[in-house]
């Protein structure tokens, strides 16, 4: 249990908001326009767009030959989201489901499970996965959700220009330049599951061509309940700060320097907390030569702490192992180059270079562990990407990453890619992909024991990676002013997917194989409507069917269920209002299938559900806005994820207030 009392907590976060407000409000220099002046963009201004994670180039999104959804800071802003996960739930190509107060399960076209780990996260180019599993740890992930630019979402493989572990989709979260955050922002509120909250950021000049910004945070969420309304106990809170600095010394070359430093808690429903920790550093530099020539060259440190009490493992409801500890703590260093240019008329060339090294280091519990406890790690990597102009409204892109890692020595991972601009307004695109899943820790070096000798489950030192041959196309266009549309299809191959099988010598200890295999296929539908100047409708649709097997001779104690637990369908419809007296109304009705959601080999199921989030804002002054945001309004509490028991998390509807001063 926390320490001290929510309520005292929340009376201390108010009070150091206005605060705040008095001591700080004196000493803004350039100030960040007030969201009242900021008009929102037509759909035509969206879709033309930037993005950058397609091609590592920028484009319009118009014109991204892949499925692509961008999640504006506005989008953000009116979604009331004051987390990473809630903000992505914006992207119709992704599966997001809440599984407590402070874990999530994120996915792109399918295998949604515990350690989902074929989705790449990327924060301003930082990657954020952990060696441990190949997956992101969410609740570990945050940022100031009003420094964000956009989220860039792919769905589908990335592995030909962002390597290996962007199997299924890629999120490139972007944060604004530090020219465009000037002076005072402040935002407080807070409700009864996020019980309280408060963010402050100040940016300012340096020189003539330099900007910074710096900012703190924190929050602090209540519990979410059992299936019978009583406490789940995982009570979730957050402290981070950071900076920025962005300079242009030439008219050619840009600088960038950032960096943050976070501590979490979580309460765990099985006892005692997980504590978290981190910081890190990054540099870019880019220089651009042309309107679609230039360098770009960024490096990084990352440093994560892991600490989390580990319950006993039972055998027959009986505990086997003394209770116990697991830390981990992992350092990375990442250097990466690309260049892009022209080498012929019709030709867009874009290649790189990049090196990472990653020193994990564990303190296994008594149940739980991986050996070596220490293990350093180098991956090595180049690619290659020609856009080839075949007609002035034809482009064939073609391209391939290869990379070399510890695990299993070269990967190559290319990709063929077509794209018909048919009209100005409207693209056509197809494209054909290879991208792998390269071993973790989990797969190679895991151990599950009971002390000193038995071992039940255990990493296996040949396991190889996984891999996928995707094969997709799609459309999308601006259907005059007041409407557009996007739609892909996807045909997915996976091969040497993780299996469970008894040792074939010993039988126990149980090991890791690559002895599954199968298909995916489904449609992803996305559209805009400017129904009226004053209101935007939104509809997004996901449809995905799996069928995975285990391939002849293999085996597999799970019967191929334990890699997926994802609905076959998705839907969301929002509705975002400009209202009279400077007020805005914006909801999103989201509808998810049944989940299947399995234990090992028994399959279960979650039932589909319907849910309503809420948010209506009121711009009192020009530099002040208050807002009330509902969450799951249409039940007290509902399941997103786990396998159906009297223990598993449901999340409850929620309620809070906000207020945000810029100066």
């Amino acid at each position: 249990m926390r320490s001290r009392p929510g309520r005292l907590h929340r009376g201390r976060c108010l009070v150091l908001g206005a605060s705040l407000l008095v001591a700080v409000s004196t000493l803004a220099q350039t100030p960040e326009p007030p969201v009242s002046s900021l008009k929102n963009m037509s759909l035509e201004q969206l879709m033309d767009v930037e993005v950058t994670s397609v091609s590592r180039a920028p484009e319009k999104l118009l014109e991204a030959a892949s499925a692509i959804e961008v999640i504006t800071n506005e989008e953000i802003r009116r979604s009331g989201a004051t987390t990473l996960p809630e903000a992505l739930r914006l992207a119709d190509n992704l599966d997001v489901a809440q599984k407590n107060s402070h874990d999530w399960g994120i996915s792109a076209r399918g295998f949604n499970t515990e350690l989902a780990n074929k989705l790449l996260v990327m924060i301003d180019g930082r990657t954020v996965y952990t060696p441990l599993f190949s997956g992101v740890i969410w609740d570990t992930q945050d940022v100031l959700l009003a420094d964000v630019d956009r989220i860039e979402v792919i769905s589908g493989p990335g592995g030909t220009l962002w390597g290996a572990n962007a199997v299924n989709g890629v999120i490139n979260i972007i944060s604004r330049n530090a020219r465009d955050t000037q002076g005072l922002y402040l935002e407080t509120g807070g409700g009864d599951v996020l019980r309280d909250f408060i963010a402050a950021r100040y940016g300012g000049k340096l020189a003539p061509d330099a900007y910074f910004r710096v900012y703190g945070k924190l929050f602090d969420r209540g519990h979410e309940v059992l299936p019978n309304g009583s406490s789940f106990s995982d009570s979730w809170n957050k402290r981070q700060g950071g900076f920025r600095v962005d300079a242009a010394p030439s008219q050619r070359d840009a600088l960038t320097l950032q960096g943050d430093v976070d501590s979490g808690r979580d309460d765990l429903q099985t006892g005692g907390q997980d504590h978290t920790s981190g910081l890190n550093v990054l540099g870019r530099w880019v220089r651009t030569m042309s309107g679609d020539s230039g360098l770009e060259l960024h490096v990084y440190y990352d440093r994560t702490h892991l600490q989390q009490p580990e319950p006993p493992l039972l055998i027959g409801g009986n505990p086997a192992t003394p209770a116990g500890t697991f830390r981990d703590d992992l350092d990375t260093w990442d250097l990466d180059f690309q260049h892009r240019f022209h080498p012929a008329e019709k030709h867009h060339v874009v290649w790189g270079l990049g090196y990472r090294l990653t020193d994990d280091r564990v303190g296994n519990a008594p149940a739980l562990g991986f050996f070596p406890t220490n293990l350093r790690r180098n991956l090595f990597s180049g690619f290659i990407q020609d856009a080839i102009a075949l007609r002035s409204d034809l482009t064939l892109t073609i391209g391939t990453k290869i990379e070399h890692n510890d695990y299993t020595g070269f990967e190559v991972e290319p990709n063929i890619r077509m794209q018909w601009n048919r009209t100005k307004r409207q693209t056509i695109w197809a494209a054909v992909s290879r991208a792998v899943r390269t071993p973790s820790r989990i797969d190679r070096d895991l151990s599950e024991a009971v002390p000193p000798y038995f071992v039940i489950l255990a990493g296996n030192p040949d396991f190889s990676s996984e891999d996928v041959l995707a094969y997709e196309a799609g459309w999308r266009a601006q259907l005059g002013a007041r409407a557009d549309a996007a739609l892909s299809a996807f045909y997915n191959q996976y091969a040497d997917l993780r299996s469970t099988a008894f040792n074939p010598v010993t039988v126990f200890p149980l090991q890791f194989e690559n002895d599954l295999e199968g298909q995916t296929h489904g449609l992803e539908l996305s559209g805009n409507l400017q129904a009226q100047s004053w209101w935007r409708l939104h509809l997004g649709y996901a449809l995905l069917r799996e069928h995975l097997h285990v391939r002849p001779g293999g085996t597999d104690i799970n019967n191929a269920l334990n890699e997926t637990s994802d609905p076959e369908q998705r839907a969301q419809l929002r509705s975002s209002m400009d209202l009279p007296k400077r007020t805005t109304l914006d909801a999103t009705l989201r509808w998810v299938d049944i989940r299947p959601s399995h234990n090992g080999s028994v399959p279960g199921s979650l039932p589909g559900y319907i849910e309503l989030d809420a948010r209506a804002g009121w711009q009192m002054t020009d530099r002040l806005e208050l807002a009330l945001v509902g969450q799951n309004l249409l039940h007290d509490h509902h399941p997103e994820y786990g396998f159906p028991t009297a223990i598993r998390a449901e999340i409850r509807r929620s309620l809070y207030a906000t207020a945000v001063w810029r100066y």
